[in-house]
């Protein structure tokens, strides 16, 4: 195994962050300055327990960092041979890592989660320009990360089959048994926890993983592949491999990968599910939303706003179950508005670094023109902007290129506008008035996705009575957008199939095999 100095690379990685943003330069955790240019100094794939530097730079394609919109870093995507490379070090480390007891699996695993918790600061910043969320979101990332990484390091040593006592002394038994290399295609949301989701159940369960990050945001899932290394894992345990479309079709084509586990859009979750039907391989997707948020008359309002802010303006709206479609009891609809407007109005946008701030910049600039076009859209169908919905300017010049927007409240809105229907994956809340009970949950559920739900009510016999209607995975009362990482999540309908965090999860990371034990004669037809 090899020795990886994780907490010294990770230092210098920090120096050169800190140093550029303090001279109002590029601030990258990747590049440093030298004779007036940048250069790429660390490699962001991984594999063999080391960062691997591609040959063919031709594939390589620029990163851009929210904040200010400048070239992060250029991207150096994988093919057919770094593929093959990352999934042939993935099957040598399996075959050490399923023959380790779980204790043994659990105490690198701690150890690893113990690296986090000291890095907890670093980690978070580099996450910073890495997506572009606030300073104040992505320790809540990195924190998540950890905790799962912790609770998964404690069922490892719980997996058990089932004994089965039969007919004249004999007996069956079950094993529940890793399923070999998984492949974890991360989304640009959350890229560090997403990274931890997925690898910690299935290190676990004594699988290996190679992780395709979203061509976005390349840079922290290779901090957490140097921090597994760092713990003590076998090398090529946890694997990194960068690239978009085409380096994940080679993954799901891979006669060594056993399980591919996907979180994204639908469309793409789709294809992932047709490529790996070829080789019977298992999946997990966990996709879009357009989840609904029932507020009746009777919530309390102060929370109910709470909710609604927290279910439509994290990560500047960038969640897949955030409940954007905001359904509100007609009789405390102005009041509901005026504070809801009144409370996204007063969201501190800009630089993200900065604890202050609430809203960071939106993943690129592509994507902030498409949620200002279904805005515009909406505006057009008939609803009513009541706030926001604009492009946003931080007075900080070094930030003038960074892609921000208001946060926006749109009101008067209908099931039929393409703002309610289509999921928008930024900071636009849609709000509907309804008047009974049966109306709201005939509504809520007609979607052909159903990820996650909320419901605000003083009722307790109404929350569970309506809680049990909702076609939703993940179903919030009084409260929206909570993840324990020992709950399990995902959704119903489109929103795909599987769930991650929670004890389930070791059921989608583990296969049966069942063991009869016969202990007399063959009784034999013949």
């Amino acid at each position: 195994m090899k020795s990886y100095n994780y907490t010294k690379m990770l230092q210098k990685q920090l120096a050169v962050v800190r140093r550029l943003r303090s001279a109002a330069l590029l601030p990258t955790c990747i590049r440093s300055i030298s004779s007036g240019t940048m250069d790429v100094q660390f490699p962001l794939n991984f594999w063999s327990g080391d960062r691997v530097k591609i040959k063919n730079e031709s594939t390589s394609e620029p990163v851009y960092e929210p904040a200010t919109g400048r070239v992060l870093c250029n991207l150096e995507s994988c093919g057919t041979v770094e593929v093959d490379q990352a999934v042939q070090a993935a099957q040598s480390a399996y075959q050490t890592w399923n023959r380790m007891s779980g204790m043994e699996r659990a105490r690198i695993m701690i150890e690893a989660a113990r690296i986090i918790e000291n890095r907890r600061e670093d980690i978070a910043e580099i996450e910073v320009v890495n997506n572009g969320k606030s300073i104040t979101e992505a320790r809540m990332d990195v924190d998540s990360a950890r905790l799962c990484i912790e609770y998964y390091s404690g069922l490892a040593n719980t997996l058990a089959g089932q004994h089965v006592q039969l007919t004249g002394g004999s007996f069956a038994y079950t094993r529940r048994e890793p399923l070999g290399v998984c492949v974890g295609i991360g989304a640009w949301n959350y890229p560090f926890q997403i990274a931890a989701w997925k690898s910690a159940p299935a290190l676990a369960c004594g699988n290996s993983m190679v992780f395709k990050p979203s061509p976005l945001t390349p840079v922290t899932a290779v901090l957490l592949a140097e921090i597994y290394a760092k713990a003590g894992a076998p090398e090529g345990l946890f694997n990194v491999v960068q690239g978009g479309q085409e380096t994940g079709t080679l993954l799901c084509h891979h006669p060594d990968v056993a399980k591919v586990s996907f979180t994204g859009s639908v469309p793409t979750g789709k294809k992932i599910m047709e490529m790996c039907s070829k080789g019977v391989k298992h999946v997990t997707l966990e996709l879009g939303g357009k989840s609904p948020l029932l507020i009746f008359e009777d919530s309390d309002l102060k929370n109910a706003v709470n909710g609604a802010l927290m279910a439509n303006f994290l990560s500047q709206g960038q969640v897949c179950s955030n409940g954007t479609r905001v359904f509100v009891q007609r009789q405390i609809l102005p009041e509901f508005l005026k504070e809801v407007v009144r409370r996204t109005k007063a969201i501190e946008i800009g630089d993200p670094q900065l604890d202050s701030t609430r809203m960071g910049a939106l993943i690129s600039r592509p994507h902030l023109n498409r949620v200002l076009g279904f805005v515009e859209q909406a505006r057009k169908e008939g609803a009513k902007v009541l706030c926001g919905g604009e492009r946003f300017v931080p007075s900080d010049a070094k930030l003038s290129g960074g892609y921000y927007m208001t946060p926006c409240v749109l009101g008067d809105c209908s099931d039929e506008m393409t703002c309610v229907k289509e999921e928008i994956f930024g900071p636009v809340m849609s709000v509907l008035s309804f008047e009974t009970e049966e109306e709201a949950v005939r509504r809520a559920n007609a979607s052909a996705l159903g990820l996650a739900a909320g419901v605000f009510t003083s009722d307790v016999k109404r929350a569970h009575r309506v809680v049990e209607q909702l076609k939703a995975g993940s179903c919030f009362v009084n409260n929206y957008n909570i993840t324990p990482v020992e709950v399990p999540f995902g959704g119903f309908k489109m929103s795909g199939i599987g769930r991650e965090n929670g004890q389930v999860t070791i059921e989608h990371y583990t296969q049966m095999k069942t063991v009869f034990v016969e202990m007399g004669d063959v009784d034999s037809l013949f």
